[in-house]
């Protein structure tokens, strides 16, 4: 027998659980999917058609020294349509677009409110 890899749950820092749990669910359109505190400090996951993502606390004094954050790369299909999604949000950047790239994707990408990249695309 083989190891088979299923999933993977990519783990956040963020510096309020409440405020990034209600980010990914009232911004991006996920789901609560556990939380394990009531305030701010603690950890949660938030998930999203086939995803999960989680969500850790960080003492402010870990971002002062420069936690570095993750970038997601996450496949969608429909990649369009969730472009125009989290457009009508107003959660970009001036700078994202939807484009197509030399190495073979349409993609979109923004920072969380957390400064945590997450980028969506699809194979062209």
């Amino acid at each position: 027998m083989f190891g088979y890899l299923k999933q993977i749950h990519p783990v956040l820092p963020v510096k309020d659980v409440t405020k990034a749990v209600d980010y990914y669910v009232n911004k991006l359109g996920f789901k609560l999917a556990f939380k394990d505190t009531t305030d701010e400090h603690g950890y949660a996951g938030v998930s999203r058609d086939g995803i999960e993502m989680h969500l850790q606390w960080h003492d402010e004094k870990e971002w002062e020294i420069g936690v570095d954050r993750p970038m997601l790369r996450i496949y969608v299909e429909g990649i369009e349509a969730l472009y125009e999604e989290y457009k009508k949000l107003n959660v970009f950047h001036e700078q994202t677009s939807l484009k197509e790239t030399p190495w073979g994707t349409k993609e979109f990408a923004f920072y969380s409110i957390y400064g945590n990249g997450l980028t969506f695309y699809r194979d062209l």
